[in-house]
């Protein structure tokens, strides 16, 4: 494994049959965490609004915001390849202010990728980022900054018209210029005929087994998610009940007066006392 993984070796990896690993994080404690355990790259994705935030939706998180935490993923993780992803209104404008926002992630925040929720009305986007020189990651299937028009989110490809539009759309997206696709929310079989077609490495999200890569929400794979989790998701621990009973023994310690002991305090130094009592004394 090289010292620092770039877009250039995942593909490499694709073409060994070599699996990608891949955790989508916030933040710089978590992604730390991702980087010691070894995977190989980082989604700083827009999931934030609802892990960080506590949004209902992806759509409220700003450029500003994701550029921040974006940063702090890479300066936690310098080695791993680190996809930023743009978030809802930072391309759909004009393709003006998508390259601009894109450029600001691979500046400001040492991002090695961005990733676009594309559909057939974002390939001038996705060529026109890719174009100057900003690797772009095309986010078909499932596409949650979609749900205010849509009113909900299903499975995508589970017919022969919505797959044959999917994998049209890949091969669309891949001649546009992208240098990644990550397929969300979609039927296993229409993964693999993507996978199978496509000559740059495919990312799983809910996309089966049959793609390049895999990526899960750190959250969902520590076992730290409130609420019903998707049905592509899989928990590998459950920190939740730990934390929590960490944080209740705290609390109860607070209120029992035993936190903090005497061994965790700062103290005067010696024969300081005496000193300070004569200075306390001139206070009357």
């Amino acid at each position: 494994m090289p010292d620092k993984i770039t877009i250039a070796d995942l593909l490499g990896m694709r073409n060994a049959g070599r699996k990608i690993t891949s955790v989508s994080c916030y933040d710089y404690t978590t992604a730390k965490l991702a980087a010691e355990a070894g995977v190989d790259m980082i989604l700083v994705g827009d999931s934030a609004a609802q892990v960080i935030l506590g949004h209902d939706s992806t759509l409220p998180v700003t450029m500003d915001f994701m550029v921040q935490i974006t940063a702090a993923v890479k300066r936690a993780a310098p080695n791993l390849c680190i996809m930023a992803d743009m978030p809802f209104l930072s391309y759909h404008t004009s393709i003006a202010d998508a390259v601009r926002n894109a450029g600001r992630f691979i500046v400001e925040s040492g991002a090695a990728t961005v990733k676009i929720e594309a559909t057939a009305a974002q390939l001038d986007v996705v060529k026109a980022v890719s174009d100057a020189g900003i690797p772009v990651t095309a986010h078909i299937g499932i596409r949650p900054q979609s749900v205010v028009k849509l009113g909900k989110l299903k499975a995508q490809g589970t017919t022969a018209d919505m797959a044959f539009d999917l994998i049209t759309l890949s091969d669309k997206m891949v001649k546009a210029g992208a240098s990644m696709l990550l397929i969300e929310g979609t039927a296993r079989e229409v993964a693999k005929i993507i996978t199978e077609r496509s000559p740059v490495p495919v990312i799983s999200c809910g996309a089966g087994p049959d793609c390049d890569g895999q990526i899960l929400i750190i959250s969902d794979i520590l076992g730290l998610s409130s609420g019903p989790m998707p049905k592509f998701a899989k928990s590998y621990a459950d920190l939740a009940t730990p934390t929590r009973d960490a944080l209740r023994r705290y609390a109860d310690e607070i209120r029992e007066s035993k936190f903090p002991d005497d061994g965790l305090c700062y103290h005067v130094k010696p024969g300081e006392m005496e000193k300070l009592g004569q200075m306390m004394r001139t206070l009357g």
